[in-house]
């Protein structure tokens, strides 16, 4: 597979990321680590391990999966061999982690989920990304994520090179089929939010007929888009939309595939949207090995 590089993803701040970590440690550890604890029986011994990727993929997660060894023990060291956001052979060591034995043990499995998780997210973020990287349309996630998993599911895909969407509802405005439907219309929706919200908030609309397009265009929506649409009405909308000028976005979602993504591209939108990603995504298998 050919390699594509991509921007570093941003990763949040710990201040953020160690309280989840310090959950899922205290989820797993429960009571105590009665086979660690039984089987060092209060000994302090040091060890050394690897992480080995038994199968090709990008590598996602290892700031979080060593930040998990550090919350343990402070003496662990955690150094990877992959950069974030690389290609990995299957059989390449990814990492190495030394320091006390029993911070290696209990951590084990808590770190390699989060890194096998992310690791296949970024991964299959990849192959969509690929399929359009020679055109100008960026590929963006969703907020279809798993709950609690936010905001490590969307650095995911930033590894793998798309862009994260809105993380929350209060990032943007987006009017849905159902916003539509509560207010009565495209126009009444974009009318009664416009007032309420604060500078500088963008408001997208989702439209799913060309009669939408010219209802979000009449009433100045800043990103339009484009939700379920066939490639013909597809074109005919975004012909639509440029000839309003170049201020308003265009955003395709909705059925997006490895096999369609390109054809969707080619009708020059902005942004393409899909959760698939992360939804259909498997986790990449590592394993550690302590010597």
């Amino acid at each position: 597979m050919s390699k594509i590089i991509v921007p570093l993803a941003l990763l949040p701040p710990w201040l953020l990321l160690d309280p989840m970590l310090q959950r899922w440690l205290l989820e797993d550890i429960g009571r105590g680590d009665r086979t660690t604890q039984a089987l060092l029986s209060g000994r302090s011994l040091s060890g050394h391990a690897t992480w080995v990727a038994k199968e090709p993929g990008i590598v996602a997660g290892l700031p979080m999966a060593a930040r998990v060894f550090s919350l343990l023990n402070q003496q662990t060291t955690f150094t990877a061999t992959v950069a974030e956001g690389q290609w990995c052979d299957q059989g390449q060591t990814i990492a190495h982690i030394a320091g006390p034995l029993d911070a290696l043990l209990t951590g084990e499995r808590v770190a390699l989920n989060i890194a096998m998780r992310l690791s296949g997210i970024a991964t299959l973020t990849q192959q969509y990304v690929k399929q359009i990287i020679d055109l100008p349309t960026q590929f963006v996630d969703t907020r279809k994520t798993i709950p609690g998993m936010r905001l490590l599911e969307k650095y995911a895909t930033q590894a793998g090179g798309a862009i994260n969407h809105r993380m929350g509802l209060d990032d943007s405005v987006m009017i849905k089929d159902n916003h539509i439907a509560a207010a009565g219309g495209i126009g009444p929706a974009i009318s009664q939010i416009r007032d309420r919200i604060p500078y500088p908030l963008t408001i997208e609309v989702e439209t799913e007929t060309l009669d939408q397009v010219q209802a979000a265009l009449t009433h100045q929506a800043d990103i339009i888009m484009l939700d379920n649409m066939p490639l013909e009405t597809m074109q005919q909308a975004v012909a639509l939309i440029r000839q309003a000028g170049n201020r308003i976005k265009i955003e395709a979602s909705g059925n997006i595939t490895l096999d369609t993504i390109r054809a969707v591209a080619a009708t020059q939108v902005d942004y393409i949207s899909s959760s698939k990603p992360i939804t259909g995504s498997s986790w990449l298998d590592i394993s550690m090995r302590i010597k």
